[in-house]
């Protein structure tokens, strides 16, 4: 395998592994009560910080915009630390917006959660 197929290959897996622990994520956020009604699961990916801990670097990205660090951890989810940096955040429209905006924040992407269908059922082709 050359270096250009490793690096789409290694790119999928990546992408697909943050998918499912974003579904995961995103399952546990829904059976969190909220104080905003109109708040929901949202991927931040950030630039990978050079200077701080990646969690202190999207807790300080997501205070910025929610008015104190309690807020933030409240409302942080999940800190992606290895294959991207990045975070999960139960947020309103308005907050998306804002974090958008933030130095540093590369892309917010709603969180989606899908259901896998195989097409195959429980038959086995031989």
């Amino acid at each position: 395998m050359n270096n250009h197929h490793r690096h789409i290959f290694s790119s999928a897996l990546l992408f697909t592994f943050l998918f499912l622990a974003t579904n995961r994520v995103s399952l546990m956020a829904e059976s969190t009560p909220s104080s905003t009604t109109d708040a929901a699961v949202h991927i931040i990916y950030t630039e990978k910080p050079t200077d701080q801990e990646p969690e202190a670097y999207h807790l300080k990205t997501l205070a910025s915009v929610l008015g104190s660090e309690d807020a933030a951890k409240e409302a942080l989810l999940y800190s992606y630390k290895n294959a991207a940096s990045g975070f999960s955040a139960k947020l309103t429209p308005e907050q998306v917006s804002q974090i958008s905006a933030q130095p540093g924040v590369l892309q917010v992407v709603p969180s989606r959660t899908v259901q896998l269908h195989s097409g195959h059922g429980n038959k086995h082709h031989m």
